[in-house]
């Protein structure tokens, strides 16, 4: 089995909304401004969540969500009784993965006490991976590999991010455009169509944020650097796994591209204009969540019912680093 299927969806945001006129009162902007550039109204920022408590819970819905997809198969389990399906899934996990850059400490690791509040058993690989906005598509397929060589079923693939923590509210160029909230997915091997490709450049210039040691770490960027950079990717991403599934647009059902900004977005779109239609958007709510955005996205889109069992998905993922990544997939 070469491929990956999504068995649950889950996602966490913090309760506090921060539309763009509060930010109009914490710096020199206005709600038009933030919106005509990137489409963003409101995003969600943590007051007594952490990286950790988002990503637990999006676990969580995930796990549930599992045993939701799971209930009418109980003897492919070998479960025997349906209130076993929680208890099955937690002992068939064999990875808990978190990507993420902003844990709440430099160790443990957040999937590690995910891995504790889920209270899954010892014999779990656990551990986190910073490849920014990309990290939720490169820990899918770090996932793909380790399951092909595990004794048991399941990995849990979480984007989780609290990027608050490290946003420079005096920056009306980058504090605009930042929210917090966690995605998940458990996901098994598949037989099902599964293609990806993974690319990384090196560049310390256009998006980089301080590490451990400094008290006052916030993130820069390079604003407009950044933004060609991520319409090239996006546009190459889709045609290399369109061209390596040897599809065509019209035989994809829908397109999931990293919420960082409606404009790159719509950049993709300009070039598959009679299907503009599948490029899922959600980034009016939340902003631009990092490693999150795919999977938040993902979990709306199965749980309204626009991404059932069997579908076709492209997603789509660039940050820092510069990483970048693509997969198309039947979840």
């Amino acid at each position: 089995m070469n491929g990956i299927k999504i068995v649950g969806t889950g996602r966490a945001v913090p309760k506090k909304v921060v539309t763009n006129d509060d930010l109009s009162r914490m710096v020199e902007t206005n709600d038009e401004w933030i919106r005509t550039r990137t489409g963003i109204r409101e995003r969600r920022v943590c007051e007594d969540e952490t990286t950790v408590s988002l990503a637990t819970e999006a676990a969580k819905h995930a796990v549930e969500a599992a045993r939701e997809q799971l209930r009418n198969r109980v003897a492919e389990t070998a479960c025997g009784q349906q209130d076993d399906i929680v208890g099955y899934i937690k002992d068939e996990i064999a990875v808990v993965l978190v990507a993420t850059t902003t844990p709440d400490y430099a160790f443990p690791s957040v999937a590690c006490l995910v891995q504790k509040a889920l209270e899954l058993p010892d014999e779990v690989m656990s551990f986190d991976i910073s490849a920014a906005c990309s990290g939720f598509l490169y820990g899918l397929d770090i996932c793909r590999g380790l399951l092909s060589n595990a004794k048991k079923r399941f990995a849990l693939v979480i984007g989780s991010e609290q990027l608050s923590r490290i946003t420079d509210y005096t920056d009306r160029g980058s504090c605009i455009l930042f929210g917090d909230g966690a995605g998940a997915a458990l996901v098994e091997l598949s037989d099902n169509l599964y293609v990806q490709r993974q690319w990384s450049h090196g560049d310390m210039e256009a998006l980089r944020c301080p590490g451990v040691g400094n008290d006052n770490a916030k993130l820069f960027m390079q604003g407009n650097k950044v933004f060609k950079f991520a319409v090239t990717a996006l546009q190459q991403g889709v045609a290399q796994v369109l061209a390596d599934a040897g599809l065509m647009m019209e035989d994809v059902d829908q397109v999931i591209c990293h919420q960082a900004n409606l404009r790159i977005i719509e950049h993709v779109q300009k070039k598959y204009p009679e299907h503009a239609e599948k490029f899922y958007v959600n980034i009016d709510r939340y902003g631009n969540t990092s490693a999150a955005s795919i999977p938040i996205a993902m979990d709306e889109m199965r749980r309204s019912g626009i991404l059932p069992d069997g579908s076709k998905v492209i997603c789509i993922g660039f940050g820092a680093g510069f990483t970048w990544s693509a997969v198309l997939f039947e979840v």
